[in-house]
């Protein structure tokens, strides 16, 4: 191909952080201006040599540090042109000599990083440590379906440390539809000191939860390992081969088919409470992911991080938090709890 014209701007895709949209949130000043500015316009007339080619082939040609199936989505999104004209159709034939512009529009996930303003919960902060109560349908990572409006979002929002941060500070998250406590660190030091107390079980985290079902006992613990599910990959299972697993639970009380439940981790897989209590018949309420029913008011899933007890990461005194559930959670709660 011959080049025709390119702006001076620059674009590369960033990297997808793992998985694991809040209130209050606005984007940041500037930031529609600072995404056009990273629009970069390519063009190039077609050779003889390949004429005929499909034209998302011959983008690959144009951007070769692109992936194909990224160029297959600017066309869909009409950012691909030939002969001035809006070309979306991936499989469509170009002409020798027709001239070809393609406009590099940064995805919604390479904007995900940036920050955003929100009102965050802060039960206790300091120069090292932030602990914040998480409200229900904040998303705690940029994902597929949430690439802004994150808790991370808005941490970078909050400090100007947080840009120089893994994920920002946050060390361990909770679903969208949980609430309750999370920890997060403000300095390279606190993250450090704070995974390693997480790996090493240190740190201790009580949950209460409302399920469907009685439990036969008081008292039970449920240690089984926990893997992505090998049928349906949006959910965790028990699998063999997973990763270690435990969680102790305890009945605080029972109202016909409805208990209410206080859960410890030992450890903190992903939906490791929703899927240790679904393996045992008590699918938490209005988790429908894993069996459970909306019911006594409760439409998203009946989980709340309600304590939280560790050694400052850096200063090492014992810290304690407690955190009451929202008013959802709490009115269910005192449905199953009333005597």
């Amino acid at each position: 191909m011959v080049p025709v014209s390119s702006n001076s701007g620059e674009y590369r895709e960033r990297p997808r952080l793992p998985d694991d949209a809040g209130d209050a949130v606005s984007d940041a000043p500037g930031e529609a201006d600072s995404a056009t500015a990273e629009v970069e316009i390519r063009s190039a007339c077609v050779p003889r040599a390949q004429h005929g080619q499909r034209l998302d082939r011959m983008l690959v040609t144009l951007a070769p540090e692109f992936s194909r199936s990224y160029l297959q989505q600017l066309i869909e999104q009409g950012h691909v042109q030939l002969d001035a004209l809006v070309a979306m159709t991936a499989s469509r034939r170009v002409r020798a000599g027709q001239v070809l512009q393609l406009a590099l529009v940064p995805t919604e996930e390479s904007r995900a990083y940036r920050p955003q303003s929100m009102v965050l919960a802060v039960v206790f902060e300091d120069e090292h440590l932030l602990v914040i109560d998480k409200p229900a349908g904040l998303v705690v990572h940029p994902a597929p379906g949430n690439w802004s409006g994150t808790l991370l979002n808005g941490l970078l929002a909050y400090h100007a440390a947080a840009a120089t941060l893994p994920r920002a500070g946050i060390v361990h998250r909770l679903d969208k539809d949980t609430s309750g406590l999370m920890m997060v660190g403000k300095t390279l030091a606190a993250v450090t000191a704070l995974t390693r107390a997480i790996a090493a079980r240190a740190i201790h985290r009580r949950y209460l939860a409302l399920a469907h079902g009685c439990p036969p006992a008081e008292r039970f613990s449920i240690e089984a390992p926990i893997g992505r599910d090998p049928v349906q990959r949006v959910r965790m299972a028990i699998v063999a081969g997973g990763r270690a697993a435990r969680t102790d639970v305890q009945r605080v009380a029972g109202m016909g088919q409805f208990s209410a439940l206080s859960c410890t981790l030992h450890s903190g897989r992903t939906h490791q409470i929703r899927v240790h209590l679904a393996s045992r018949g008590l699918p938490l309420l209005a988790d429908p992911l894993y069996g459970g029913k909306p019911a006594l008011g409760m439409q998203r899933q009946a989980l709340h991080a309600t304590e939280l007890h560790l050694q400052h990461p850096v200063l090492l005194q014992a810290l304690a938090f407690e955190r009451k559930p929202p008013a959802d959670f709490a009115a269910a709660w005192a449905q199953v709890t009333a005597t």
